[in-house]
């Protein structure tokens, strides 16, 4: 989650999110999908980095259905801000913790007859309905019953007491890379939605398809979708895809922005940082930036990030410290304490694409946007 104290709203580092892209993104969403099918974004991992609460708010505003989330605690999290939606944990799950299922109307997976026994179990000794979703494993091969094992765990959890069969549901393993596979788990999908069929079980929210199955596989949107990454601007299939297959372009939400707070003349020869991984080859310009891996700025960028200061890039250099970063200026460059410095996103109309920066760093969007720390503020504006 993310403090909120206003010591922390007033860092110089911090995530700069903008909701109208936000709700951009959620529009295409709408215009992919059509009026008949539900939207349940997700929400989990604080909201991919840009804070579950005030994001779960302005989706809900927006027209979403319900939210979703991978654990019971962010679920609780949710309640304990005033947010009465419909959610979802669509993780595995602890037995021990349906009770609190429960008691806060959270809707539950099960993925096997085992945990819908449980769940019935204590739904009976509540005296109160668990709303509960099947887990079908298609291909992913994580949590869920395999679809050729489907009928009798279906059956079985459909008929058992004080369980009401709110979802049935399956998760894509590659829809971004692997069209085959992918029109593989739909017909897999498809031969689970027979049995419930054939069973008279209809349950109201049919879900497999994520950003990508959104984007390319409209036979997978049933009566519900989840669209993640892409809500926050990001095309799972690669930043090359543009806006192939949408309607207008998705436009990254978060910017992740930190100001001088140092500045010094180095001599040549001088090592930078931790174990000198840089050493100057001329006397040089080095800012220190309050940023560092603690924040979420990944060590692996040492010595090959780039960051944007007063309209022009410059390089990451030494290793970066859980707290602090340096940046090579040049013997000529110009910065002040207090500047703005982007690490990535939008500024002033220059960009540096989070992308890039995963590129360098080995890793995907997901990982950078979701490790960003707590100690970071998450500052909401109405810019585009």
């Amino acid at each position: 989650m993310v403090f909120t104290h206003e010591a922390y709203l007033n860092r110089p580092t911090r995530a700069e999110i903008s909701i109208p892209r936000l709700l951009h993104n959620f529009e295409i969403v709408k215009k992919l999908v059509g009026s008949n099918v539900q939207i349940m974004p997700m929400v989990k991992a604080n909201a991919y980095g840009h804070g579950i609460v005030r994001i779960s708010q302005e989706l809900m505003r927006a027209g979403a259905h319900s939210l979703g989330v991978a654990y019971l605690e962010e679920a609780l999290f949710l309640r304990a801000h005033g947010i009465s939606a419909p959610i979802a944990v669509l993780g595995g799950i602890n037995t021990e913790q349906v009770p609190d299922f429960i008691r806060n109307d959270v809707e539950i997976t099960s993925s096997s007859i085992d945990k819908s026994r449980a769940i019935s179990d204590c739904a009976i000794a509540m005296k109160k309905p668990a709303k509960v979703h099947l887990k079908i494993d298609t291909g992913m091969e994580r949590i869920g019953v395999h679809w050729y094992n489907a009928e009798r765990f279906i059956a079985e959890s459909a008929s058992m007491p004080c369980i009401e069969i709110v979802g049935i549901f399956s998760h894509f393993a590659k829809s971004e890379s692997d069209l085959e596979f992918t029109r593989e788990q739909i017909v897999r999908f498809e031969r689970v939605i027979s049995f419930v069929k054939k069973l008279g079980i209809n349950p109201p929210h049919l879900h497999l398809a994520n950003s990508a199955g959104i984007i390319d596989f409209p036979a997978s949107h049933y009566t519900m979708v989840r669209p993640g990454i892409m809500l926050y601007g990001y095309d799972p299939r690669g930043k090359s895809y543009s806006a192939k297959n949408l309607p207008s372009a998705l436009l990254p939400a978060m910017s992740l922005k930190t100001k001088v707070s140092y500045f010094k003349v180095v001599p040549e020869g001088a090592g930078i940082s931790y174990n000198h991984s840089f050493t100057t080859n001329r006397q040089t310009r080095i800012v220190t930036l309050p940023v560092g891996y603690g924040d979420g700025f990944p060590r692996i960028l040492s010595n090959r990030a780039e960051v944007l200061i007063r309209g022009k890039r410059y390089p990451v250099v030494g290793t970066v410290c859980m707290d602090q970063t340096m940046v090579d200026i040049g013997p000529e460059g110009t910065a002040y304490n207090g500047d703005d410095v982007l690490l990535f996103g939008e500024m002033d109309g220059r960009e540096i694409p989070l992308e890039e920066v995963c590129e360098k760093a080995g890793t995907i969007t997901y990982e950078i946007l979701t490790r960003i720390s707590s100690r970071v503020p998450r500052i909401y504006t109405d810019r585009f």
